[in-house]
């Protein structure tokens, strides 16, 4: 129904948020500590705010009470139904993110965006307002790391939600306008530049503050520290979201460098191994850098990333309501002695599967499901680092090169893969196909300054969704909330996005 799109008056949960002066991202953070309260808590239990992190990225109905609001999982769903690669069987959650049809600054998808990423922000600053000389220990210097990398993270997502951040022509889109930057004293900021960066700062000014965090979490993290499980943010998990700003930024020797340093000590999952047809369900794949393990305290049932995208979970996707299926142009790329073909019905579908909607035509069975809902989410894996360390490559006309990377992933997925030089689109294809419905497609999309074509002969996508969607179109980027342009003074009617 239409009227799901619009925030109604009165209807809206803004969980953690407090509205003041400039910006209702202006907030208290997780417990409402003063800074006297906040480091004794800090001193007797570093993780107290780490636990509040991974609990806020996981927590169903930030902004909203409906099942299409369930944290990071959510955000990286919706924007991957706005790509080419997945197919919805019927019109279901997320089928005006699937129209690309959900970006209007009064419409509920860009207020959870924005809720999303700028709490995560302000979780972090809590952090970094503790240590303004930095970390001194091995544990402070941990925690501060995490934090540095969780606010990089998110403002990396966010320049890519709200902005385009290469031009038409490829470049960089340095002077376009960006969005918010959310500074603590900790920070080395005068109170006069922690209020004007709350207006809408550049492209470039994002992109330099993502560095700076993300550098700084690594040299933080690589001071010692051992996390205690996956939930939490390692160097190795820090070097990652590094290599993916890297990516983005076009530095690309940097990003292979990186990447590799990401990925170093990992095992990629065999074809011949049970993990690559684990449904992706567990933190203990041994190619997971980075997740988060649900608890039947912590998982949200029907509100959540596996029951709108497995077709073998009693969700919304495996009742039928709404089928998660690869496009079919996708799979008819994926030659049948790649393993990963089998993450995916062919066109007559598979009527041994478990469930009707995983016995369709090109239904996905890649994500399974446990069946105390405690289906672990995942946020990083060590394939995504060969393959940012292969395109950096590529980009730099090292095809010999990248070739030779990425035959790290292929001869794990397809043996007989045996390439001696490969381009951008090379990689590019091996993305969409490794990283189907982890989140990245729409991401991919933009930096990369392509489009969809839905509408062709014999595509299986729904009557009504068939779309063709030019690069640099205004739909693949949000409008800035309501809200934000109604409390913030600094960001004026006339800034907001077309």
């Amino acid at each position: 129904m239409k009227f799901l799109k619009y925030i109604a008056a009165g209807m809206v949960a803004i969980a953690g948020l407090a509205s003041c002066s400039d910006s209702f991202l202006d907030t208290e953070y997780t417990e409402y500590l003063d800074e006297e309260s906040a480091g004794e808590a800090a001193g007797k239990n570093p993780d107290v705010f780490l636990n509040g992190m991974w609990s806020w990225m996981v927590t169903y109905g930030q902004g909203s009470s409906n099942h299409d609001d369930f944290g990071y999982m959510c955000s990286l769903h919706a924007t991957d139904m706005m790509g080419q690669d997945i197919c919805m069987g019927a019109s279901h959650w997320f089928n005006y993110d699937y129209q690309l049809d959900n970006r209007m600054f009064n419409y509920r998808r860009t207020l959870a965006h924005w809720i999303n990423y700028y709490t995560m922000i302000a979780k972090a600053n809590e952090v970094i307002s503790l240590y303004p000389e930095g970390g001194e220990t091995v544990d402070q210097k941990g925690l501060l790391g995490q934090a540095k990398a969780i606010r990089g993270l998110a403002y990396l997502h966010l320049i890519q939600l709200y902005q385009f951040p290469t031009d038409a022509s490829g470049n960089i889109n340095a002077t376009a306008p960006g969005v918010p930057l959310m500074y603590t004293a900790a920070d080395g900021k005068t109170e006069e530049e922690i209020a004007a960066a709350k207006g809408r700062n550049t492209v470039a000014d994002i992109l330099a503050q993502i560095e700076k965090d993300l550098e700084e979490a690594v040299q933080n993290l690589e001071a010692g520290y051992t996390r205690p499980s996956k939930n939490y943010i390692d160097a190795s998990v820090a070097n990652g979201i590094l290599a993916r700003y890297y990516l983005l930024s076009q530095q690309w020797e940097k990003a292979a460098a990186a990447a590799n340093k990401a990925r170093s000590g990992y095992t990629l999952m065999d074809a011949n191994e049970s993990g690559l047809y684990d449904g992706f369900v567990t933190v203990n794949n041994v190619e997971w850098m980075w997740g988060f393990a649900h608890t039947t305290e912590t998982q949200t049932t029907y509100a959540s990333f596996f029951s709108m995208i497995s077709n073998l979970a009693p969700g919304y996707a495996g009742m039928g309501l709404a089928p998660r299926l690869v496009d079919a142009k996708l799979y008819s790329q994926i030659p049948d002695t790649d393993a990963r073909k089998k993450w995916f019905n062919g066109p007559d579908g598979d009527k041994s599967q478990p469930t009707e909607a995983a016995q369709l035509p090109y239904a996905n069975v890649k994500f399974g499901h446990l069946s105390d809902w405690t289906d672990n989410y995942m946020y990083m894996r060590a394939s995504e680092m060969v393959l940012i360390e292969a395109e950096a490559y590529a980009h730099l006309n090292q095809g010999a090169k990248a070739a030779e990377v990425l035959k790290v992933l292929m001869s794990k997925r397809q043996p007989d893969w045996n390439k001696a030089s490969v381009t951008v689109e090379d990689v590019y294809l091996q993305r969409r196909i490794e990283l189907w419905g982890e989140g990245f497609a729409f991401y991919d999309l933009k930096r990369l300054n392509k489009g969809i074509d839905r509408n062709y002969e014999g595509s299986n996508h729904l009557p009504g969704y068939k779309l063709v969607v030019e690069p640099q179109d205004v739909r693949w980027t949000y409008q800035l909330p309501q809200r934000e342009l109604q409390e913030n003074k600094l960001i004026s009617e006339d800034e907001q996005n077309p």
